[in-house]
């Protein structure tokens, strides 16, 4: 058997090559698995999204303003396009209506601001972590529910013969019932209560990611609680107060459920407009032209409030540097 053996193996001559070991190599991603279940797959639902819920709507809104009504009975038609609805949709009305919607957002987007700001530096810094989630769920609850019933209960609150009317009338801090429903105050009021949770969460995580160090290393070098916070939280919080500001501001702008349910026709704002072109009037042409504007406008405001605020920061940059001479300060 070991002869055999010995003369069924090749023998290994001093000049004859050896060949490569054949190595498996690790599958290289890509290929079709890759293509539907790589990175674009797992962001298939933000795109989505932002697709069909709101380029494709904008679109068509877009789309619908060169249209035109050609009847009583036909909502738009867009067989000949033009901009003739664009000077239509621009009345006495609307700029009048729209002037008192951009004041209601701007005054409301601060106010929200002004609420906000010290809540979520308390909520931040002086609750415990072992209560700040109770306090979060607390913000949060009301938001939850709905934006109407929401609203509702304001102008339940508001009412002459509401429960607040008659608290303040017992105080003797009114002497008649309280007269301030389907008003623009209402509205105010409505509008601040809907939007402020949009405000607190984002200054409320700009703060708490602030840190902690950098306040105490304040406090060290002999700064006060309101020059820390002037110099050192508040500037580190300007990117929450930015998008604070965007998200009660751009909605806010948009609005019809708050003034249709606490302004009446004294607190119109221009989504009811808009509303009403699409719903009651059935001329979705001027209702779309109503809000392409609206958008354009509203981009418009938010650009000049960048440019404030970047010349803001401008300002305050050059006021607080040393100058330097021969290189000292």
């Amino acid at each position: 058997m070991s002869t055999q053996a010995a003369e069924s193996t090749p023998e290994k001559t001093p000049g004859t090559p050896k060949r490569p070991a054949k190595t498996t190599q690790p599958a290289k991603p890509g290929g079709m698995s890759a293509r539907f279940f790589g990175a674009s797959a797992m962001s298939f639902p933000t795109w989505a999204y932002a697709l069909f819920f709101f380029i494709i709507p904008v679109a068509l809104v877009i789309f619908y303003s060169f249209g035109y009504k050609p009847d009583e009975f036909t909502a738009v038609a867009t067989d000949q396009l033009s901009f003739d609805r664009y000077p239509e949709a621009m009345s006495a009305s609307f700029v009048s209506t729209f002037f008192a919607t951009l004041r209601i957002s701007v005054v409301g987007t601060i106010l929200c601001l002004i609420i906000a700001l010290p809540f979520a530096y308390w909520l931040a810094i002086k609750v415990s972590p072992a209560r700040r989630s109770l306090a979060l769920a607390l913000v949060m609850v009301p938001f939850w529910t709905n934006f109407l019933v929401r609203t509702l209960g304001w102008q339940i609150m508001l009412s002459p013969d509401g429960f607040l009317s008659d608290w303040m009338q017992g105080l003797g801090l009114l002497d008649g019932p309280l007269d301030i429903l389907y008003t623009r105050s209402a509205v105010q009021i409505g509008v601040v209560y809907n939007y402020l949770p949009l405000m607190i969460l984002p200054l409320f995580v700009a703060i708490d990611s602030s840190g902690q160090k950098l306040r105490e290393a304040s406090y060290d070098l002999g700064a006060g609680k309101i020059t820390t916070f002037l110099r050192v939280t508040l500037p580190m919080a300007m990117p929450g107060v930015v998008s604070g500001c965007l998200l009660v501001f751009i909605p806010l702008n948009g609005d019809y459920v708050t003034a249709t349910v606490l302004g009446g026709a004294s607190g119109s704002m221009v989504g009811q407009l808009i509303a009403n072109q699409f719903n009651t009037a059935q001329n979705w042409a001027v209702g779309a032209a109503m809000a392409v504007i609206l958008i354009l406008a509203t981009l418009a405001v938010v650009g000049v409030g960048f440019s404030l605020l970047k010349l803001g920061q401008m300002i305050a940059a050059r006021l607080n540097s040393v100058p330097l001479k021969d290189g000292r300060a």
